[in-house]
């Protein structure tokens, strides 16, 4: 029976991962590893200059005091004594679209995961409000996952899954889009007068490509990104390879 470890950044007791896993149930032995409270927009960082603790709080599941990289390390290096055979992140409340997959803590369990050689998924609900349905993503999840236990995904590769909240039916294969928000600095003081400023971002639906991860999410399409952890851009270290003489001491 395959073991799927399900994690996020949203924290061990948020909606989206009890949707997951109960969405999940069935298709395998379930572990839920995640971080003990939300660490959104954490990426891929690590805890490097205090201890990560992890405690044990139910039947196959364990709350991290870490970010979501820092829960993966520990599931896949301390807890379980066999890689396990899928890691799927989330389900995240928002989107993980265009450049946002730099941030995300949810992309980076998953990248985590990948790192590690064990196939991962990444699932978001793209779309802003206070009322998330999580059903429609976590039931694509339950029939996603069997294609991949089957079929496997290149190694190096993560799949990164935005539902929209009016899902229409149809899925796609997309590309991340380039940058379309525009970040936003809202200035204000505290009482003492030192000042400070919330970040938010503004969504601009111009310039979109339409095999992109945005454009599918826009026309109520599931958008499914393969991301690649090698960050080489093989045509530039081609071609500027001839500078390593001139460099060269």
């Amino acid at each position: 029976m395959p073991h799927i470890v399900v994690t996020n950044d949203d924290g061990i007791s948020a909606p989206g991962i009890r949707a997951l896993a109960a969405g999940l149930e069935g298709l395998g032995t379930i572990s839920i590893v995640a971080p003990s409270h939300e660490r959104s927009a954490s990426a891929q960082s690590l805890t490097l200059r205090q201890p990560i603790y992890c405690d044990h709080v139910a039947e196959r599941e364990w709350a991290v005091e870490g970010t979501p990289a820092d829960a993966m390390i520990i599931a896949l290096h301390t807890l379980f004594s066999e890689k396990p055979d899928l890691v799927i992140s989330g389900i995240n409340r928002g989107g993980n679209l265009g450049e946002n997959v730099y941030y995300s803590g949810t992309v980076g369990a998953a990248m985590e995961a990948a790192i590690n050689h064990v196939s991962a998924i990444a699932i978001s609900l793209a779309g802003r409000g206070r009322e998330f349905d999580f059903a429609p993503a976590a039931q694509f999840a339950r029939r996603l996952v069997p294609m991949v236990l089957n079929e496997g995904i290149p190694a190096g590769v993560v799949l990164n899954v935005n539902v929209p909240k009016n899902w229409k039916g149809d899925v796609r294969f997309t590309r991340q889009s380039s940058k379309i928000s525009r970040n936003l600095l809202q200035p204000g003081e505290d009482p003492r007068g030192r000042k400070y400023y919330w970040l938010h971002e503004q969504e601009v639906r111009e310039g979109i490509g339409p095999d992109t991860d945005y454009a599918a999410i826009f026309e109520g399409a599931i958008s499914i990104t393969p991301l690649e952890l090698d960050h080489t851009h093989v045509p530039s270290l081609n071609h500027l390879s001839r500078w390593a003489q001139q460099l060269s001491q």
